[in-house]
Parts: C-alpha cells; sequence; structure tokens
C-alpha cells in the first residue's frame, strides 16, 4: 500500500496527541518535574507562532494568545471521525476540579476527578478488568474525559485521530465534543454503549446520543491533546465543547464497548498537563 500524505500527517502529528502513557504506573513525580515540563513547553513554543493549546480549566476565561482561527461548525454539521477516551480529566472546571495528582509526569495518574460521591453499591469492584490491555485497567469511581471527535473532511469513522485526514482535503476544520464521566458499578446509569452508538444522520456520521443534560458546553479555541505535547505545542487547531457537568455511566457497559469498537480502542489515553501559561491560550468568550 503506497504511503499516502494521510497516513504521513496522522503519524507525525496526530497518533502522538492520544498516545497511552502507562496510566498504571505508581511512580509520582514532584511538583518540580511538573514545573519544568511547564518551563519547557513556554521555551519551546515561545516565537514559534503556536495557536491557543488545550486542555485548560474552563472556568478561566483569559487568554493572551494572539493566534485566531475560524471556529469550526457545529458538530451536526460534521462527521464524526473517533471516539477515545482519558483515564482522568483533561480539562478542570464544572464538577471536576479534584487534582488527581502529578502522576508519572508522562500522562499517568493525573488529571482531574470528579468532585462528588458514589454511593458504596456503585463503588463495588467489577468482576472482571476493564479496558486493560495496555495496564491495570479502570475501576469503580475512576473519571474519564471522552473525546467526541469531529471533522470536515467526508471520511468514515475510523481508528486514531487519523481517521479525521483525508488525502483529499488536509486541513479540515476540527471539532472535539467532550465529556467528562465517572464510571459505576450500577446497571441504572447510563449506557456507554447508547452514548458512543454511531449513526449517518442527514448525511453526516454521528453520535446521537452525545449528552445533552450536562450543562451548557463551554466553547473555545484551542488544540489536540495528550501527553506528548507536555512540553512541546502541538500544531492542530481545534475547536472545543467541553460540558461542566459529570455524567454517570455504567463501567460493565464501557468494559463492553472496549471489547468491541469500531476505532479499536481498548484502554484509556493519557493525560497532557493543563495548560496554564497566558500566552498559550485563547480568550473564552
Amino acid at each position: 500500500m503506497a504511503y499516502s500524505q494521510r497516513s504521513l500527517i496522522a503519524g507525525l502529528i496526530l497518533v502522538p496527541a492520544i498516545a497511552i502513557a502507562g496510566y498504571s504506573s505508581t511512580v509520582v513525580v514532584s511538583d518540580d518535574v511538573i514545573a519544568e515540563q511547564r518551563k519547557r513547553l513556554a521555551e519551546n513554543t515561545a516565537g514559534q507562532g503556536f495557536g491557543p493549546q488545550s486542555p485548560r480549566d474552563i472556568d478561566q476565561l483569559d487568554g493572551e494568545n494572539a493566534n485566531q482561527f475560524q471556529a469550526a461548525p457545529v458538530h451536526t454539521a460534521m462527521n464524526l471521525c473517533n471516539i477515545h477516551f482519558h483515564i482522568g480529566a483533561e480539562h478542570k472546571g464544572g464538577e471536576f476540579t479534584t487534582y488527581a495528582g502529578n502522576g508519572n509526569g508522562q500522562g499517568a495518574g493525573t488529571g482531574y476527578l470528579y468532585d462528588g460521591t458514589l454511593s458504596k453499591k456503585q463503588l463495588k469492584p467489577t468482576k472482571g478488568k476493564v479496558c486493560a490491555a495496555k495496564g491495570k485497567g479502570l475501576v469503580p469511581g475512576d473519571t474519564i474525559e471522552v473525546h467526541f471527535v469531529h471533522t470536515t473532511a467526508q471520511i468514515e469513522p475510523g481508528p486514531t485521530l487519523g481517521a479525521c485526514l483525508s488525502d483529499n482535503i488536509m486541513n479540515p476544520q476540527l471539532r472535539v465534543e467532550a465529556q467528562v464521566m465517572v464510571l459505576a458499578n450500577d446497571k441504572s446509569a447510563t449506557s456507554f454503549l447508547d452514548l458512543a452508538t454511531v449513526e449517518q444522520k442527514d448525511g453526516y456520521f454521528q453520535a446521537p446520543n452525545i449528552p445533552t443534560n450536562t450543562g451548557t458546553p463551554v466553547q473555545y479555541a484551542g488544540s489536540t491533546t495528550g501527553p506528548s505535547y507536555n512540553e512541546k505545542g502541538s500544531p492542530l487547531q481545534v475547536s472545543w465543547s467541553v460540558r461542566p457537568e459529570v455524567a454517570v455511566v455504567n463501567i460493565n457497559t464501557v468494559a463492553d464497548w472496549c471489547e468491541d469498537n469500531q476505532f479499536n480502542e481498548d484502554h484509556a489515553h493519557g493525560v497532557r498537563n493543563l495548560v496554564l501559561n497566558p500566552l498559550l491560550l485563547s480568550v473564552i468568550k
């Protein structure tokens, strides 16, 4: 098979943005390590023309990044191209402001957690491992951030963010509908299989059951995420819609989805450090 431009860009830019970071690691780095990563990010992006970055605190509206780009259309007028999730919310704000800790400095054991509580029954351990292909897996009480990625390219949904590109349009607009979820061992909780259902509607691939009852999404201009960008800027422009309220989801349905989905997703991805540098943040209007 010929090595297309699409494959080249996906390999060099998009795939590392969601690469797994060994989230089963028990290593916890010091504040100094995270501070050094933030310093290197600032140095590596200074004067280089990078656009606003993600993730961010959605309750903090200020930003000083001067690079602007046109917001992507509403997601219902775009094609869903990929669904994946991170363990620990990458964004901060709304109902997820509890810091998980520094983790291993490579995206594991960090991010933000649901501020609320689950019942003892909801926290009952599952019978088997959940989404454990690349680590210890998920357990009841875990917080995840799910990314429903959309593109203006004419594509079919598939694995990795490379599915969001087309050989015929190399600079499609991208939008991520983000939903933070807390996992409960509860059959009455929302089914992830329903949330991640994919179908065609009005000529576009869609996830028609993206939650609409978790608050008004905070919309802002940012980038792709993932721990590979802890010390360098992401070059991809992304329009974000991040819901401020957390959905309670049946962990067993997440396990079922990891066993069989069209995106070949079988584990949670790592978390990029929260971007704090005002020069790397857009203004939220």
